[in-house]
């Protein structure tokens, strides 16, 4: 009989994204295949501690699940024998809970995206589903990320970066260089959040301050991007470590304004399509910015692209990248890989073995 491999699956975390996490996670552990994996699954809670739970309960039509607060604590530590969980009882007494042959970290936005929990199974000698922790760092900054994009000569909307310090002690001169430099209306977001958290639409000054106060309300940065009109969102799903697989673009209709948190995860109106209805050359672009997005990043694994497009000029605008894209039964990622052949169990198996085979080519390579 073949040893089965031993799969942790974080997922949860301290970012305003939780829920969604839990939704993601969700949809990973039911593709899993119980013959070839051993799942072990952590929640993580809001506070950050590692707990051990039976997968992710039902609930109720509209509400999202979370992280319970009841389980026994847990701990990644690399031992003489590998890597391994270990549960502490009575205080601090440790009990093994098993090895950990490979982590899928179905974690999004702050302390868990962004470099910080592959930080720590990089450390532990644990290979990991998605990005390193440069380009997870990268990834998710959309500051850094845009600078990098530019860098690569990547063509993006108009924005401004606004530091909290410059908010608080002029927030008059910081509206004036933005209003010089930007044209309403305006998007204000968090630098480091995803799930549209945090995203304002504003159409005058008051709408800006407003929408630059939520934004803080996540991080200390704050974008502030033109908006555009008769603009269509698409994304591309992007899958390899060093040969690189790109979907078609896939489009997500939806009845709300811009596709905001309430419409992409409590929309039931929702329609997905791959390919998405857009003239050859445009797709072509979509999927070239793409891979050339991927490679400015140094990502691996996956990530998703997401690109503005501008029919009345023919116009292609990246957006920005995820990598570690929602995997919840309306998300694009899974569903554009559906459409070229690669159902979500086998997916998700892929995605293990790239990182697999990302640990492997990385030994190679001394400390």
């Amino acid at each position: 009989m073949t040893t089965r491999i031993r799969v942790l699956v974080l997922f949860g975390g301290r970012s305003a994204e939780h829920e969604v996490s839990c939704l993601s996670a969700r949809s990973v552990l039911a593709a899993l295949d119980d013959e070839r994996y051993l799942v072990t699954t952590v929640g993580i809670t809001r506070e950050g501690r590692w707990t051990l739970v039976d997968g992710v309960g039902d609930t109720a039509p509209g509400v999202l699940p979370s992280v319970p607060d009841g389980g026994d604590t847990v701990g990644l530590v690399q031992t003489r024998k590998g890597p391994r969980l270990v549960r502490f009882v009575d205080g601090f007494n440790g009990e093994e809970v098993g090895p950990v042959d490979v982590c899928f970290p179905v974690l999004h936005g702050p302390y868990g995206e962004d470099g910080t929990v592959q930080g720590l199974l990089s450390s532990c000698g644990v290979p990991y589903v998605g990005a390193d922790v440069a380009s997870s760092a990268v990834g998710i900054d959309k500051r850094q990320m845009k600078n990098v994009f530019s860098a690569r000569g990547l063509p993006q909307v108009d924005y401004l970066a606004v530091r909290r310090q410059l908010w608080d002690a002029d927030r008059g001169a910081v509206l004036d260089d933005i209003e010089a430099a930007l044209c309403y209306p305006l998007f204000t977001k968090p630098a480091r959040q995803g799930s549209s958290i945090g995203i304002r639409k504003c159409m005058s000054r008051g709408d800006l301050i407003e929408g630059i106060d939520e934004a803080f309300g996540f991080d200390r940065v704050a974008i502030v991007e033109t908006g555009l009109e008769g603009v269509r969102e698409v994304e591309c799903g992007v899958i390899g470590n060093s040969d690189i697989e790109v979907t078609p673009p896939g489009e997500i209709t939806t009845t709300r304004e811009f596709y905001d948190f309430e419409g992409k995860y409590l929309d039931d109106e929702l329609v997905l399509r791959c390919p998405a209805d857009l003239p050859a050359e445009v797709a072509e672009t979509c999927r070239r910015y793409a891979r050339e997005a991927y490679l400015a990043i140094g990502a691996r694994g996956m990530s998703r692209v997401d690109f503005f497009y501008v029919e009345a000029t023919g116009q292609v605008l990246v957006n920005e990248i995820n990598t570690i894209p929602g995997f919840t039964p309306v998300s694009m990622f899974p569903y554009v890989w559906r459409t070229q052949g690669l159902e979500y169990p086998a997916l998700i198996r892929r995605l293990l073995d790239l990182a697999l085979d990302a640990a492997r080519s990385e030994a190679r390579y001394a400390p």
